[in-house]
């Protein structure tokens, strides 16, 4: 009886089996006879290209995985707040968290000490306020004091009704009576804010408490800016609140008054500050 000729052994290793010679693989075409005679032969378990690892074998391209949740993280010394937008700050140009956002919470290495240049420029603007005004040293004097007595009665109504973060110890409250921005639904709102914050996170907290638009980190936006009541001088963002409140001439008083305006970025004082009282 003739022997039956079923094709070689398979190559693959611990495979002995025997199989067609690059004959017909129903649903997936035929198997090129180079690859079958490239290995010498094949069983029908190896017969295609990926499974006896054919050098012809064209590799399957992975997609890229990508990240649809990208996120920024602070740049801050030993902060892991990570933000879903860039946060940059426009001086260092440095990602922080929303927290770290401002030159003095980031001790940010371009914040600049006000120049003599500029302080001598604040002072003649002040001046020029002053004698607009008309007011004397001694009617200054005068108000200052009136104004620090009215600060502390209204400081015992402020604390029974003023809004803020609860978790602050009261050794570190300060209490404002806020004027808010006119069109408001309020006229003002009594908060307490931590007297180490920059005026530009109480900013930032006033505007949640009171639920104000907050475009601060927009430049072409107008900001909202925080204002002295006496001169209307918008108060810097990158100073602290305890500056102010320990300032000898026209300071902030603790259970005072202050009001939130938007101006634009070359408004450093607010007009008409009178017309929020009436």
């Amino acid at each position: 009886m003739a022997e039956l000729d079923i094709g070689q052994h398979c190559q693959v290793e611990h495979c002995r089996q025997r199989g067609d010679r690059g004959g017909p693989n129903p649903g997936r075409g035929r198997l090129g006879p180079r690859s079958a005679s490239r290995n010498g032969g094949g069983g029908l378990e190896h017969r295609s290209r990926e499974s006896h690892s054919c050098p012809e074998a064209t590799g399957i391209r992975e997609k890229p995985k990508s990240d649809a949740h990208s996120s920024y993280p602070c740049s801050f010394k030993n902060c892991a707040e990570r933000e879903l937008v860039p946060v940059l700050c426009p001086h260092c140009e440095k990602n922080f968290c929303l927290r770290h956002r401002h030159q003095s919470d980031h001790e940010c290495e371009k914040l600049e000490i006000l120049k003599p240049r500029m302080a001598a420029t604040q002072k003649l603007v002040k001046d020029i306020i002053e004698s607009k005004t008309g007011q004397t040293t001694s009617k200054r004097r005068k108000g200052a004091k009136n104004s620090e007595t009215a600060a502390k009665v209204a400081l015992m109504k402020l604390k029974l009704h003023a809004d803020g973060d609860k978790s602050l110890p009261q050794t570190e409250r300060t209490y404002f009576q806020v004027f808010l921005p006119k069109g408001s639904t309020e006229k003002s709102k009594p908060m307490f804010f931590c007297h180490r914050w920059s005026i530009g996170k109480v900013i930032d907290f006033a505007a949640s408490l009171a639920s104000l638009k907050n475009d601060n980190n927009r430049l072409t936006a107008k900001k909202l800016r925080l204002c002295h009541v006496n001169s209307g001088e918008a108060l810097p963002l990158d100073q602290t609140l305890e500056t102010w409140v320990a300032k000898e001439d026209c300071p902030l008083y603790n259970g005072g008054n202050i009001i939130l305006e938007y101006l634009n970025d070359e408004e450093q004082f607010l007009k008409d500050v009178d017309s929020y009282f009436e």
